[in-house]
């Protein structure tokens, strides 16, 4: 008897997550259609500004421990008196 009940249930719960999977593909990086949508949190000019200055500070970071390295080595190589 309650075979009867829960299988048409679990038919339609499994119908209504695949259609709510056709509207809603946030989940693959693309924009949502109607309602839904959003842009994803890579794609939003903040965001996006943000993870350029983030990767200039590195660029400088790393730059600035090269020159040290650099001038480590030369002062190891050729001291000056």
């Amino acid at each position: 008897m309650f075979d009867r009940l829960y299988m048409p249930f679990l038919a339609l719960a499994a119908l209504a997550a695949i259609a709510l999977s056709l509207v809603w593909p946030q989940g693959q990086g693309a924009r949502s259609p109607g309602p839904f949508g959003q842009i994803p949190e890579q794609q939003r000019p903040e965001v996006q500004a943000a993870m350029q200055r983030e990767d200039q500070a590195a660029q400088q970071h790393a730059r600035a421990a090269r020159d040290a390295v650099r001038a480590l080595q030369t002062q190891a190589i050729a001291p000056s008196q």
